[in-house]
């Protein structure tokens, strides 16, 4: 499992550790806040689903974590590497920042048990419907398990959360800052 932490502290805050445990939305890249291209790997590829910035924008101004966990079986198949998963992840983190929207994380799993290549081809802990991502965010971030979620739009995402022992919801379509303002609902922070 490979993160792609974006440094949430600034210099004068507390080490992470150190902090208030908190919410976090846990969210599926791929079908949940971009359209699903299959296989996204550059910024030319990435639009935003409706109400996915907005939806952000209001889980950042709640003081949530927001993590996206990812599977991105594309590096297992060899149609680009590591460095480019990290690269669009930068894009998309910096194209947020532009809309006034921040995601916390982003971790991402390169492997796959029978399409995967090399040494990507393993039955690994971290790949969706497994909660390892998750699991590996909660060890790496200060989070309220009680009032955090996770929202993707596979089963697989469902599993991974409910594995993870947090609420898990699965996003059929529509306006994602609506449901995701109806999934805060009473897990406000404060």
């Amino acid at each position: 499992m490979s993160p792609t932490p974006i440094p949430p502290d600034a210099p004068d805050t507390p080490p992470l550790r150190a902090q208030t445990p908190r919410p976090a939305a846990f969210l599926d890249r791929d079908g949940t806040l971009n359209v699903d291209v299959d296989y996204a790997a550059r910024p030319d590829q990435i639009t935003w689903i409706e109400g996915a910035v907005p939806a952000l924008r209001r889980l950042n101004a709640a003081g949530w974590w927001v993590i996206v966990v990812t599977n991105q079986s594309g590096v297992a198949r060899g149609l680009y590497g590591e460095d480019t998963v990290r690269a669009l992840h930068d894009w998309m983190a910096a194209d947020l920042a532009r809309q006034g929207a921040r995601i916390d994380a982003f971790y991402y799993c390169p492997h796959h048990a029978t399409a995967g290549v090399g040494p990507y081809r393993v039955d690994c802990a971290c790949r969706k419907p497994a909660p390892g991502m998750l699991l590996q965010a909660m060890a790496d971030y200060p989070v309220d398990r009680a009032r955090s979620f996770m929202l993707g739009d596979r089963v697989r995402d469902v599993e991974a959360g409910k594995a993870a022992g947090i609420a898990s919801h699965l996003y059929e379509g529509g306006n994602v800052d609506a449901v995701v303002a109806r999934l805060m609902g009473d897990r406000a922070i404060g």
